[in-house]
């Protein structure tokens, strides 16, 4: 059979040489992927059904119906298409699949050289790749904002009790905490969600990117929240606690949970879905630990050093460390609840970013 090298939007893709360009960069794929691309891309505007995945791809290795949901879902991220909206690959539900971009049929003797008329750096990010940012930023900021949500309420409950609050005082401390921490971890779940979510503009090594968005998206949310918590003090009380939580411990935070998108989002090998949330999620408490051990302080250190500053505040959380043997909020205390903060942060915002991510490829 002659040698055949297709063409398509700002792709060139050669089945027999094995690779991927666009704009003459090549783009990462595994063979099986390219393979399963090589299907779509023969037959354009033509259903593939499952079965056909199953017999030409994996050529009868039992797989599941998960791994090739996966495996559109990682075309379409490497294309910047959007299942919602698609411009290459669309969803035949219970079907299978139809590749509906325009092809074209190339001499192989030119294909390595794509030639678009616009320089890559001036041609626009796609409608679908926009949308898709700002699915996965949101996703972030909901997940980090659940999270937050829970740690309010743990840490009001027993802050309260431990300030033995009448009743009507206890429950207006709680929405008082339950709101703070919400609200933090709203900002902070927006900064670490859409700086991730920014690799989707990267067209290679988004996983590096992945992880330099989240961390700097956490060091912009933690230094904007300590710069306005810090003036907002002064301003009521005449004096702010300095060592609050800041961009340093955003940073270190939002990298880890960077790491975690990119390692729940692989390609199914060594790791399952779940194995890889997992994994993950004890990054992030990872992070969480070492945070305090480094000298900083997450939310649980940063609300102990709000309660020693203004001692006519109804917060305490000393009950917290008797849990650990120790007298007060201790460095034990820290640790540990600065790795359930992580371990809670991080779950939430990957898990969310993976539900979109799932659904986006279904």
């Amino acid at each position: 059979m002659a040698r055949v090298v297709f063409r398509f939007d700002r792709f060139i893709l050669d089945p027999e040489d094995r690779r991927l360009l666009r704009d003459g960069s090549p783009v990462e794929l595994n063979a099986r992927y390219l393979d399963a691309l090589a299907l779509l891309v023969r037959e354009p505007g033509k259903l593939v059904s499952k079965t056909r995945f199953l017999d030409e791809v994996w050529r009868g290795v039992p797989v599941t119906d998960e791994a090739l949901t996966q495996c559109i879902k990682t075309l379409r991220r490497q294309l910047g298409d959007d299942a919602a909206r698609p411009r290459f690959i669309e969803t035949v539900p219970k079907h299978g699949y139809r590749f509906i971009a325009p092809v074209t049929r190339l001499d192989p003797d030119a294909a390595p050289s794509p030639g678009p008329e616009l320089p890559p750096a001036s041609l626009p990010a796609s409608a679908g790749v926009w949308e898709a940012f700002l699915r996965l930023g949101r996703a972030g900021m909901i997940g980090g904002g659940l999270a937050g949500l829970l740690g309010g309420l743990v840490y009001g409950f027993v802050g309260i009790a431990d300030a033995g609050q009448p009743g009507g005082g206890a429950v207006s401390a709680l929405l008082v905490m339950i709101c703070l921490a919400t609200m933090v971890a709203l900002m902070g779940g927006a900064g670490v969600g859409f700086g991730i979510a920014a690799a989707v503009f990267a067209p290679d090594r988004r996983g590096a990117w992945g992880v330099l968005g989240g961390a700097a998206g956490g060091l912009a949310v933690g230094a904007v929240v300590k710069m306005v918590g810090l003036d907002a003090f002064d301003l009521l009380f005449g004096q702010s606690p300095g060592g609050i939580t800041g961009g340093p411990e955003g940073a270190l935070l939002g990298a880890a949970v960077g790491l975690g998108v990119w390692i729940a989002g692989r390609p199914p090998g060594a790791l399952s879905p779940r194995a890889g949330l997992a994994v993950a999620a004890l990054l992030s408490a990872a992070a969480g630990m070492l945070i305090p051990l480094l000298g900083g302080r997450m939310m649980g250190g940063s609300l102990d050093l709000l309660a020693d500053r203004f001692p006519q505040s109804r917060l305490r959380l000393d009950q917290l460390g008797g849990l650990f043997g120790e007298r007060g909020f201790g460095p034990v205390s820290e640790v540990v609840t600065g790795g359930l903060e992580g371990l809670l942060f991080g779950s939430g915002v990957v898990v969310a970013m993976a539900m979109v991510r799932r659904r986006a490829g279904s």
